[in-house]
């Protein structure tokens, strides 16, 4: 007669519940699957899966009870490591989409905003294209390959167990959060500098013929050439922004690391 046992059941319990909480918390923030548009049984039903696959590779989980206040904290540590992983990533796209802001800025699109669901606000077009980019750059370079990689290897640097992880992770992760300036003030940089040439041009022909109006004249003229520069520079812009993206990939295995470190 096949008997089981209230520990097996516990066991059982544990070695599924665990590596699926940090498995739905890295879906949930990253902002591929993460996107509010993706139906929350998709989330569920693909990190499901992932948990399928990934759970029996992993070692024995501690011998705690789900329920114990020792399991709800272990419970705990997981989603914070997988929101930590997550949002490494979804950093990268605020500095993509940043740079979106500050190209659509100098190109007098400041106003023209579309509704964003991810965020719930609205966002310059400028910045939802060089987005839409992204995710079609990360895609096409395998990306979300190494997303499942860097999931399952932070099994394997960052056990399930009951140890406190180390703090070194926040640090590093709040220090990431800054990149987001820097990554896109360059990624912006060159549309930027062609717009504040065109600006200067129009400033120094308006001083020469003051009958210039400036604002019939200068809005065309900004708009045009901004978009003609995006077009010019996507070619190289493309690159960097597959670049930017491998940087968040090795945030994400670098967090585990950190977390895991004395």
């Amino acid at each position: 007669m096949f008997s089981v046992t209230t520990a097996q059941l516990y066991a059982w319990l544990a070695a599924f519940l665990w590596p699926f909480a940090r498995i739905l918390a890295i879906i949930t923030t990253e902002p591929l699957l993460g996107n509010r548009s993706v139906p929350v049984t998709v989330k569920i039903g693909f990190a499901l899966f992932v948990t399928l696959i990934v759970a029996p590779l992993l070692g024995p989980m501690p011998n705690v009870q789900p329920g114990s206040a020792a399991g709800l904290l272990i419970l705990g540590q997981q989603v914070l490591i997988g929101l930590a992983i997550g949002f490494s990533m979804r950093i990268v796209y605020s500095a993509v989409e940043m740079a979106g802001h500050l190209a659509g800025l100098q190109m007098g699109l400041g106003f023209a905003t579309f509704f964003d669901p991810q965020n719930s606000t609205q966002i310059a077009v400028i910045a939802q294209f060089l987005g839409l980019l992204a995710i079609l750059l990360f895609l096409a370079s395998n990306g979300h390959l190494m997303v499942v990689m860097a999931l399952a290897d932070s099994f394997h640097t960052l056990p399930i167990n009951g140890q406190l992880f180390s703090s070194h992770a926040w640090p590093a992760l709040v220090a990431w959060g800054g990149e987001i300036f820097r990554m896109g003030l360059l990624l912006s940089l060159p549309l930027a500098t062609a717009m504040l040439t065109a600006n200067l041009s129009l400033g120094i022909m308006t001083r020469a013929a003051p009958q210039l109006n400036i604002f019939t004249v200068g809005f065309p003229v900004t708009i045009a050439g901004g978009f003609l520069v995006l077009l010019l520079s996507l070619s190289y812009m493309a690159p960097q922004i597959v670049q930017v993206l491998q940087q968040g990939v090795g945030m994400m295995l670098k967090i585990p690391e950190l977390a895991h470190a004395p």
